[in-house]
């Protein structure tokens, strides 16, 4: 009979999903791992069976939060236009505070473009999002918030691409007025 698992398995996603979304899946050694999460070796491969499958938990994790923090906020808004403003302007803020560490999911996606299973959650994610945008768009429409011509759906992929893209400028050090420029530009599309 093996011991019993003696740290915390939610924690441990937690700090494995910080050390990769700052290094990168294969800058992340499994001794960063062991290190970052406190626990032996053994116990990682025991409680999370491989890198790769931590890596998942982690990202699926990040992938979550991401969709359910942009879904929240549109729900509760009152005004689309400036909710999906706050929404573009929080992620430069939150890029520029920190611009090494960038988006996971634009990570994932760029690192990890030939494995399925992270191509699979990336794709969900920016489903997820997309289908947000899109509801939160709709809705606007049907009040006047934007032009009874806009397509919903359109305007959503359309934000869905900018917001990712966004987070890609910033992490190659656009600078502010240059970021802000694009939203600007972007929520124009709305008019």
């Amino acid at each position: 009979m093996g011991r019993p698992r003696t740290f915390d398995i939610d924690a441990a996603v937690e700090r494995a999903m910080e050390l990769f979304w700052r290094q990168g899946f294969e800058a992340t050694s499994t001794e960063d791992l062991v290190e970052g999460l406190g626990i032996a070796r053994g116990s990682l491969y025991k409680a999370f069976g491989s890198k790769e499958q931590l890596y998942a938990l982690a990202l699926q994790r990040y992938c979550q939060r991401h969709a359910a923090g942009l879904v929240e906020v549109l729900d509760r808004a009152e005004q689309v236009r400036p909710a999906i403003r706050a929404v573009l302007l929080g992620l430069v803020e939150a890029d520029l505070a920190d611009p090494e560490r960038g988006c996971l999911l634009v990570n994932a996606a760029t690192e990890r473009s030939a494995h399925p299973d992270t191509v699979q959650q990336v794709s969900r994610t920016m489903g997820q999002v997309e289908s947000a945008l899109a509801g939160a768009l709709e809705r606007a429409r049907v009040r006047g918030e934007i032009a009874a011509d806009k397509n919903p759906r359109e305007l959503a992929q359309f934000l869905t691409t900018f917001l990712q893209g966004l987070r890609v400028m910033a992490k190659a050090r656009a600078d502010r007025p240059f970021l802000d420029n694009a939203v600007g530009v972007a929520l124009r599309a709305l008019d």
